[in-house]
């Protein structure tokens, strides 16, 4: 069922490919894919070109898929690591989801950063503290990591 579902969404992608998004099987395994998120413009992250990895589970859609960042992210809700604390990633999945809305809510995560449910607890302070040196940093980070 899990290829069938991932099949068909990769037809979905590649026909109608969300604003500033795009991915696909990195190779030949479907269950593993590249994915690439263009910065969205009026923010921190404008004109940055974000790679991540996308895994899927066996049992997909009914767990969600493992989203990763590549790109270095300077983002509450990003860590050094990578990972991406967003809700529909975890707890609120729903087989509903499909790998479209999930780039679109991550897309979405760099336009609003969530900094009451931070991975990244110092950089939420900033956020929330002193957003001028929150997005001078995160523009220098998407300047240097992410072009």
């Amino acid at each position: 069922m899990a290829t069938k579902r991932i099949t068909k969404e990769l037809t979905d992608i590649n026909k109608s490919p969300p604003a500033n998004c795009s991915g696909g099987p990195d190779g030949d395994d479907i269950f593993k894919w590249s994915a690439t998120i263009i910065g969205p413009n009026d923010t921190p992250y404008c004109g940055g070109i974000f790679s991540l990895t996308i895994t899927f589970p066996e049992d997909y859609p009914f767990k969600p898929p493992s989203v990763k960042f590549l790109t270095k992210v300077y983002h509450p809700n990003i860590n050094s690591s990578g990972q991406i604390c967003l809700d529909i990633l975890k707890t609120q999945w729903s087989p509903a989801l499909s790998i479209t809305s999930v780039l679109l809510s991550i897309s979405s995560l760099l336009n609003e950063p969530n900094p009451d449910d931070p991975l990244v607890g110092d950089i939420a302070k900033q956020y929330k503290t002193n957003r001028t040196l929150f997005e001078a940093t995160a523009r220098e980070w998407t300047r240097k990591f992410a072009n």
